[in-house]
């Protein structure tokens, strides 16, 4: 069981994050949030996806005029889903121009590494968290390395440079962003934010300097933290990178909420980042979003490739399924599948599954029994095994966790 490092409980909207709360996973559109019907799509398909925040950009007037309507949207559309305002350099502006995307809007994400610099950076930050306080928003302190204040990094590093042992240029990076965020919070709460409603966030990207630092935040504080590691990469790159980053932290217990930054592959769909998000949580056995799913890697014992089509059946069959279940079936979520490729494995995998199937392998008999709950019911042969094999799983899930639903065709 992981331990996870105590942080102030953050509400924003009906989701917590931090506390004892599950940590949290979020999104940003990649929409132009002026463009409500575009953003607005985007938000209820990562929304159905399952993100728990959504983030949109706002960096000029028409997409603040913009962010009352969707959020409109998503009320009419029944979605809770708290949107998040991401701000740069003129926020101050917009949140004063636009109260009502102000008031719309559960958190605003600021960077302190671009609202401004000297008397300015301070006044116009302190108009933000004000504006904050004043609506009971939450607000996300995010220090980016590639905006990162230049004066505290200058400072930082002509004190380095002064010591009888200097310390690595890189090492004084890592100070220079934890020292950012936790000095912007402490500027937040001297203007009137509640601890309560502050997340911080320190975003790079590259993995170790990511671990470095949050390990830096977590011992040195006890506010909210977002995870992420930005400018990931697209890809197998991006899913490898956030996870092997991430991983690692969560595992110490540091995060409460996490978005994966992925670069949107060539048509791919922006709720790919929600799906490895619930995949990195489920994997880590930190939380259930659906049934989990063993699928055999395949070997020489393998040559069909019946098994993968089966195994993508099912994975695309229980991803169609899960908002209903969610919905009318509470708890479906903890479900394991097993579907393996030949009598190597596959039928103790499949025993020890809540439900599995164990298809033949080369030179083996054309039969597949399935197991239920570790007791053979039944052996599949024949033309229709998938789609015989999906209807038991549709009844498993019925029998266990609810009333029988009218399958769907």
């Amino acid at each position: 069981m992981i331990s996870r490092h105590k942080t102030v409980a953050v509400r924003i909207g009906d989701v917590v994050v931090g506390g004892e709360a599950p940590i949290v996973v979020q999104a940003m559109t990649n929409t132009d949030t002026a463009d409500i019907q575009a953003t607005l799509h985007q938000c209820l398909a990562l929304a159905e996806a399952g993100a728990e925040m959504v983030r949109v950009t706002v960096d000029r007037a028409d997409a603040a005029r913009s962010v009352p309507y969707i959020r409109e949207g998503l009320d009419r559309a029944g979605v809770d889903v708290p949107l998040i305002g991401d701000f740069h350099y003129i926020g101050h502006t917009l949140l004063q121009e636009f109260p009502a995307c102000a008031g719309a809007l559960a958190k605003y994400r600021i960077n302190p590494g671009n609202v401004g610099f000297g008397a300015r950076r301070d006044d116009r930050y302190a108009r933000m968290i004000d504006i904050a306080a004043s609506h009971g928003k939450a607000v996300r302190i995010g220090v980016n390395w590639g905006s990162l204040d230049q004066v505290l990094l200058t400072r930082l590093m002509e004190e380095n440079a002064g010591l009888d042992a200097p310390r690595d240029a890189r090492e004084v990076m890592h100070e220079a962003i934890v020292q950012s965020a936790l000095e912007s919070a402490e500027r937040a709460e001297q203007i009137g934010l509640a601890r309560e409603r502050i997340v911080l966030s320190a975003k790079v990207s590259q993995v170790q300097d990511l671990i470095v630092i949050y390990r830096m935040l977590a011992e040195r504080s006890d506010y909210a933290l977002h995870l992420g590691l930005t400018e990931a990469g697209m890809g197998d790159k991006g899913i490898v990178a956030s996870t092997a980053g991430m991983g690692v932290l969560l595992q110490m217990g540091i995060g409460d909420t996490i978005r994966i930054s992925l670069t949107p592959e060539p048509g791919g769909a922006r709720t790919r980042e929600v799906e490895v998000a619930q995949t990195l949580l489920q994997s880590m056995g930190l939380r259930s979003f659906s049934p989990q799913i063993t699928a055999c890697p395949g070997c020489g014992r393998t040559t069909s490739t019946t098994f993968q089509e089966l195994a993508a059946e099912v994975e695309a069959f229980v991803r169609k399924r899960s908002p209903e279940w969610r919905a009318r079936h509470p708890g479906f979520e903890e479900v394991n599948i097993a579907v393996m490729g030949c009598i190597v494995n596959g039928p103790g995998e499949s025993k020890h599954a809540d439900i599995g199937i164990s298809l033949p392998g080369t030179g083996e008999s054309p039969a597949a029994p399935v197991f239920v709950d570790g007791q053979k019911v039944e052996t599949l042969r024949g033309e229709n095994i998938t789609v015989r094999f999906l209807d038991m799983i549709e009844d498993y899930v019925d029998r266990r966790f609810g009333e029988p639903l009218v399958k769907p065709h």
